[in-house]
Formats: C-alpha cells, structure tokens, sequence
C-alpha cells in the first residue's frame, strides 16, 4: 500500500496555483511573460532530470554492480520514446498552434479539450519522477535521502505554477469563463499524483530496476523540454528572455536538490 505522503500533491497544488492567475492578472498573458515562463520552466526541469534523476541512477547502478552507465542510457532512451508513442498516438494540440497532433482522423474533440490533454500528457513524466525518487528514497537501505525527493517535488512544483497560468490564461482568453478556465488549468495536474502512485506500486514489484525508472523519467521529462518548451520559448519574436529564465530554473532546481 502507498503511503500518501505530501510529496505526492506538492506538483498538483503548483500547477492549480498558477492555474488560480486566470483570477489575478488581467487581458492575454503576453508573449514575452510566456517566453519568460517557459524558459524558467524548462531550466528547472533539465535540472531535475540530471541531478535528482540520472545522477542517483548512476549511483545505485553503482552499487549493484555491473556496467554502470547501462541502466542510466537504457532508461533514458525507453522514457524518450515512452513520451514519443504518446505524442504520436494521443489527439492533442499545443498552445498558440491551431496544427492537431496525434491520431487526429475522425477526432471530434474540441480544441479545449485536445490543448488540455498536451499538458496533460507532458505533466505524466513529472508525476513519474517523484514517485521514483519517493520510492527511492523509502527502500530499506537506499542511499538516496528523503530530502531530495522533497527537493524534486518543490522544484515540479515551482515549475508547474508557471505550466497552470499558460493553460488556464490562453483559455480564458478564448472566450472560456475564469472559473471553467482554473478548472481545466488545475485538473490538468491531477495526473501528476496519479502517475507518481502508479509508478511506485510498480516499483513495488521490480525494485531491481529503479536505475532503469529513474532514468526512464529523466529522459521522458527531457522529451518534454526538447520537444515542446524550448521551441515554443524560442519562437518568433526572438528574446534572450528565455535563455535567462532558463538559467535561473537550473540553477534554482540544482541548488535545491543540494541545499535540502
């Protein structure tokens, strides 16, 4: 049984308080407020997939033996293609694009619906890393401390405030109400707890493989950030913005996981 542990909500109450700015802030979240945020996000994820993820990866692979890089370039490889099958297969559409991906042939999904379900689908590898790191970090004689999945779960935290303001914003600027638009915004985290709970009940029966999983999370969290949040960062009108906001994430994400 998992225990439901605080850290397991951290990201999904991130994501519903940026969600909760569609009350704040008034008129379209601007070009450059969203090139700053993806940015920021972005820093703080590639940061989570090194140092809390690959890093204890290669640790415990250490440990148990064995080729030591194996595991880490394994598990990274299946969780880039894990994310790439579902980008592939899933009908959904990315903010400020009017393009569907996805199996769209005779989808009748509303555009709402398929811009819900890209965030949705990017918030899986999130929830997958902190229930790894958790699971870690709770297996008798880990060497990984609690505090580092504290530190992951407050930096997807901090990283998803900024993902609930781009959904829920851009929706109520569509016309959708404010209540309806922090609704959609927040529940969009919900998979977070959920794959978080999921991974460690699977981790309950293959604790062998939590060098694998650790890296499997890092590579699907980075799938994320080459394929989505970079690239809509750096679209057209150019700014440095975002590469300073990404340093600032990175930076903020790695002295986390050490300062904890």
């Amino acid at each position: 049984m998992v225990e439901i542990s605080p850290i397991l909500i951290l990201p999904f109450m991130g994501t519903a308080l940026g969600a909760a700015m569609v009350f704040l802030l008034r008129g379209k979240m601007s070009d450059l407020l969203r090139k700053l945020l993806l940015g920021f996000a972005s820093g703080v994820m590639v940061a989570a997939s090194v140092w809390s993820l690959l890093i204890p990866s290669l640790e415990m692979a250490e440990r148990q033996g064995g080729v030591i890089w194996l595991p880490a370039a394994v598990g990274f490889v299946l969780g880039i293609l894990f994310l790439l099958l579902l980008d592939t297969l899933i009908p959904h559409l990315h903010i400020g694009s009017d393009k569907p991906e996805g199996l769209t042939h005779n989808c009748q999904w509303r555009r709402t619906t398929m811009l819900s379900v890209a965030v949705t689908l990017h918030n899986i590898p999130e929830g997958m890393a902190v229930g790894v790191i958790l699971a870690s970090a709770m297996a008798e004689g880990s060497m990984i401390p609690m505090s580092a999945a504290w530190a992951l779960a407050i930096g997807i935290a901090i990283q998803n405030f900024p993902e609930g303001a781009i959904l829920s914003m851009p929706l109520h600027s569509e016309g959708m109400g404010k209540g309806k638009a922090f609704a959609i915004g927040a529940l969009s985290g919900i998979v977070e707890p959920i794959a978080s709970i999921l991974t460690m009940l699977l981790i309950g029966f293959v604790s062998p493989t939590l060098p694998y999983l650790l890296a499997f999370a890092a590579g699907a969290m980075m799938y994320v950030v080459i394929e989505e949040l970079i690239p809509e960062a750096q679209a057209e009108p150019h700014s440095n913005i975002p590469t300073l906001s990404f340093t600032i994430g990175f930076v903020l994400m790695m002295v986390l996981d050490y300062a904890l």
